[in-house]
């Protein structure tokens, strides 16, 4: 009889012991979480709103309390949600549909359509992204300055009494105002004011490290090391150039002449970095700085009945999504003929994003949509394609999904990001502006039917989903930790507060060369002085 009890209570135990387990991890787990935390977001509007409303979502989940800070003519960014409270600062103009329909639709193509690929036409683009995007920050800074400004609504922030303020340091107001309430800062980052974060932040040899627009790799010839390094310089001025000069009033007014600028938006306590080395290339990076490439992906969901239809009706050829991101939903007309017609070649059936007239070449098998399920279209297994225009957040989700590319890149960082998958074989580059249907189908055709772009982009997605946290969690984990902790402070080095002199050691090696040529002299005045007094000796025994 105490046998059997004996065997009884241990079949009980076998029976509760993993949900024994599973208790007890949710518990640890539950008391390292911050209940009910406040937290103060100072996004960027367009696919940057995107990226970060996925964190913002999960943070709501977890149940805190945040609030965004957005301008009246948001773009993306409501003012209602159930996700936030919205605090609306009065501006009329920047960062909208506008800006960038204007810019790449009304000047970048048009100007590359009527001058070629010649210097000229590309110091006339750089002159035009130079001015476009100076008008933009100096609108960016009129915004922050009215929130500053504005003693009524900072008094009103220092009494909510946050926890932490995340920010998309593409633009300086979430670091002025996390600075002027004195609060932890976390970035949800890949760009800043002053270029590509790991630029700003951390080591960055350019023997091997790239710059973001020479489109190199870390293998580089003489030559190659030569241009990174003049691009490096270019870029590096031209960037300068479009902020400073409307974020450096701002903080000189607000903060006063003691605080240096050139350090001022390197002070954030965790770095989260919408990039990984999947699909960057190795570099020296730092402790504060976290790796949250491709959080926004996941696994696909049902698409709409109709849009399903429509793709299982391609039957064994699958499909091919085409979309150029939220900022480009139209294209100029004999270029949109063109992409139209090269489609109509192919058996494949074709879901493009584009809201402008229909194309005169459209082909039956093409399908015109205003809005794109993107996940869940990449995520869909008869999905055979992808043709972008090499956004961040859609290169990552192509990686996550596994769906090589067929890439148009048209400005910022697009040729970049599509240039670091065409160096894994991942993807094809097509030049949007000297393309006709014959190159456009073929590019298409190479990345169809050669099965090492599948096969290169199947291994990134891979080595991307191979990881023991899944990256958003990775995200809300770390803000928590901030808001936890205030802050992160042991994480960050000394490094950013330090001026170029010290931090190349200028100082130390001047001053070592300068005690160098200083024994020198001395030892040649001591033999001098001895060859003198040799010299002086045999002379007087002569005489």
């Amino acid at each position: 009889m105490r046998l059997v009890s004996s065997k009884i209570f241990t079949m009980v135990g076998w029976i509760y012991q993993p949900i024994l387990i599973s208790l007890a991890v949710l518990l640890i787990t539950l008391s390292d979480k911050v209940h009910g935390g406040k937290i103060l977001v100072y996004p960027l509007d367009g696919s940057h709103w995107v990226n970060m409303k996925f964190i913002v979502e999960a943070l709501h989940s977890n149940g805190h309390d945040i609030t965004v800070v957005r301008a009246s003519n948001s773009w993306y960014i409501k003012e209602n949600s159930h996700l936030y409270t919205s605090i609306t600062i009065p501006n009329t103009g920047g960062f909208d549909e506008d800006f960038f329909t204007e810019l790449v639709l009304g000047k970048y193509l048009k100007i590359q359509r009527e001058h070629g690929q010649s210097f000229y036409t590309q110091m006339k683009l750089q002159s035009l992204l130079t001015e476009s995007f100076f008008k933009f920050h100096k609108n960016m800074a009129e915004v922050i300055s009215r929130v500053l400004d504005d003693d009524q609504l900072i008094r009103s922030l220092q009494e909510a009494k946050f926890d932490v303020v995340l920010t998309d340091p593409s633009v300086a107001g979430g670091t002025m105002l996390a600075r002027r309430l004195g609060l932890p800062l976390v970035h949800n980052v890949r760009w800043t004011v002053q270029g590509e974060a790991h630029m700003v932040l951390a080591p960055s040899p350019l023997s091997y490290v790239p710059f973001v627009a020479s489109e190199l790799t870390d293998k580089m010839t003489f030559p190659q090391r030569v241009s990174n390094v003049l691009t490096y310089f270019i870029g590096s001025y031209t960037l300068a150039s479009q902020t400073e000069p409307n974020y450096k009033p701002v903080v000189l007014r607000h903060f006063g002449p003691d605080v240096d600028y050139d350090t001022f938006f390197q002070v954030a306590d965790i770095w989260l970095m919408r990039t990984d080395f999947v699909f960057d290339f190795p570099r020296p990076t730092m402790p504060n700085i976290v790796y949250v490439s491709g959080f926004q992906c996941s696994p696909a969901n049902p698409l709409p009945p109709d849009l399903e239809r429509f793709v299982q009706s391609s039957g064994e050829h699958g499909i091919i999504m085409m979309t150029l991101g939220t900022l480009l939903a139209t294209l100029p007309e004999e270029i949109a003929d063109e992409i139209a017609a090269g489609f109509a070649m192919l058996p494949q059936k074709v879901i493009w994003r584009y809201t402008g007239p229909p194309p005169s070449t459209l082909g039956n098998n093409t399908l015109l949509v205003d809005w794109i399920p993107q996940n869940d279209l990449l995520g869909h297994p008869k999905t055979r394609v992808f043709v972008a225009h090499g956004g961040t957040n859609g290169v990552q989700e192509a990686i996550y999904h596994g769906v090589p590319l067929v890439g148009l890149p048209l400005l910022l960082d697009q040729p970049d990001n599509l240039s670091k998958l065409t160096a894994r074989g991942a993807a094809k580059v097509v030049n949007i502006l000297t393309m006709d249907r014959r190159v456009f189908r073929e590019a298409i055709e190479a990345v169809l039917y050669e099965p090492s772009y599948r096969e290169n982009m199947q291994r990134l997605s891979g080595l991307h989903r191979d990881q023991p946290i899944k990256p958003l969690d990775k995200a809300v984990f770390w803000i928590e930790f901030v808001m936890r902790h205030k802050g992160a402070a042991h994480l960050r080095t000394e490094s950013y507060k330090m001026s170029w002199v010290v931090y190349y050691s200028v100082d130390v090696i001047g001053t070592l060369l300068a005690c160098v040529l200083l024994v020198v002299l001395v030892s040649l005045a001591v033999v001098r002085w001895v060859c003198r007094k040799v010299f002086c000796k045999r002379k007087v025994k002569k005489e």
